[in-house]
């Protein structure tokens, strides 16, 4: 197992042309790739952000199947990085709504991994009103992958703000999470939850945004980061397009746990 091994998370701003964001998620990989990162995380809603809730119905795939996923897997074979692929609209049990869902593809563009959304989000404040249940059916699985450098957690958005999901994920060495956190909800909350994950985590967490003013005025937060497991922000990229990117050090985690061995004092 390496020692060290760079990562990278993607900010985007997506909105209802497909297509072009595609093209713009593609960009960034390369990018990541470029400078050397091994690893790369698309925000939520890599493909599609609109105005239109019921819009991501007409995208959504069988598993298995559609050109969402097949792009998926070609970029992470072209740009030969393991690749954890946003969300992206999954058919489910119910006929009206869809799976928000993380696939995971290592970089051969073989998929090892598929994680449906958990915690569904829901915010009221004035006119600002969010309601995913509306279109979104809930996933019911924990799911973890194994990476060159150990295991990796996969979460999204909102999911950040149950920790009891991270604590039943076991012995991690980073926490993803792909995210379209609101303005209002990021400018109060992000940054300190993201450090408190993985500082009681022991571990790293990366996190990917949606990061601007998107088509139809929706407004994410964005400062996707990498944090290191004593809480320290390596990298951030406070709003915009770009990459945000950093190494895993496994060594520099070990000592970490070595001097404060808090997850073996747990007695709950």
């Amino acid at each position: 197992m390496s020692e060290r091994f760079r990562v990278a998370a993607v900010q985007m701003i997506s909105g209802p042309d497909v297509a072009a964001n595609l093209r713009e998620a593609d960009r960034l990989i390369g990018e990541a790739a470029a400078g050397g990162a091994g690893l790369v995380v698309l925000p939520e809603y890599f493909a599609l952000i609109s105005p239109d809730e019921q819009a991501k119905l007409a995208l959504r795939e069988a598993e298995g199947k559609g050109p969402l996923q097949d792009f998926l897997a070609d970029a992470a074979r072209r740009h030969k990085v393991w690749l954890v692929g946003g969300t992206i609209p999954l058919t489910g049990d119910a006929d009206d709504k869809v799976r928000n869902a993380v696939l995971v593809y290592d970089d051969g563009g073989h998929r090892i991994a598929r994680y449906d959304k958990l915690h569904l989000f829901g915010f009221r404040k004035g006119d600002e009103v969010y309601e995913e249940s509306r279109t979104i059916e809930a996933g019911a699985e924990i799911v973890t992958f194994d990476a060159p450098f150990g295991r990796v957690g996969l979460a999204v958005c909102y999911d950040l703000r149950f920790p009891e999901l991270f604590r039943a994920m076991g012995d991690l060495a980073l926490i993803v999470l792909p995210a379209a956190f609101t303005e209002t909800t990021g400018r109060a909350h992000w940054e300190v939850l993201l450090r408190a994950r993985a500082v009681e985590n022991l571990c790293y967490v990366l996190a990917s945004a949606q990061g601007g003013e998107h088509p139809g005025g929706r407004r994410t937060w964005g400062d996707s980061m990498l944090i290191d497991p004593w809480g320290e922000v390596i990298d951030r990229l406070p709003r915009g397009a770009g990459v945000v990117a950093g190494d895993i050090d496994t060594a520099h985690q070990r000592q970490l746990r070595e001097s404060l061995p808090a997850l073996q004092h747990r007695r709950l």
